[in-house]
């Protein structure tokens, strides 16, 4: 795929009531109070180790930055298949997350991707904690080397 320039008005949320949720623009985002969201993200990391060998240049998502920071915000970034892009995201969800299906929306020139992420009930992530290992096991069988 050639270069892509990917911007703030491309990506969105669907909640599970079918309401899409536009990216904020770098001043609503201010207006709202995301400093426990900025703490949070301080100390949870997410293993970022996914990346194809091709991508080897750093690249920042940087639609939105630390109310305190001196980095600037940015409402565009380039994509290539050489770029390891990585960036946080931030929707205000009107009223309170809902449990269900949510999808992630990124439109492209001539196409969108919808990523899918669930927001579990308490019975649903005992669930999922109680079979997790039998879903790992089943991942690791499935992708193991063919001798």
């Amino acid at each position: 795929m050639p270069d892509y320039e990917l911007v703030r008005e491309a990506v969105s949320l669907t909640t599970p009531d079918g309401k899409t949720i536009p990216l904020p623009t770098i001043e609503e985002y201010r207006k709202g109070d995301v400093r426990a969201l900025q703490m949070r993200e301080k100390v949870q990391r997410d293993s970022i180790n996914y990346f194809p060998p091709n991508a080897y240049k750093a690249c920042s998502v940087q639609f939105f930055t630390d109310v305190d920071s001196r980095a600037m915000a940015w409402d565009k970034v380039e994509l290539s298949n050489q770029r390891a892009c990585l960036g946080r995201l931030y929707f205000p969800v009107p009223g309170k997350i809902t449990y269900g299906q949510h999808w992630l929306n990124v439109k492209f020139a001539k196409s969108t991707i919808r990523v899918p992420f669930r927001i579990l009930t308490k019975e649903e992530d005992k669930f999922l904690e109680k079979n997790y290992k039998d879903i790992e096991k089943q991942v690791k069988e499935a992708f193991k080397k063919k001798s």
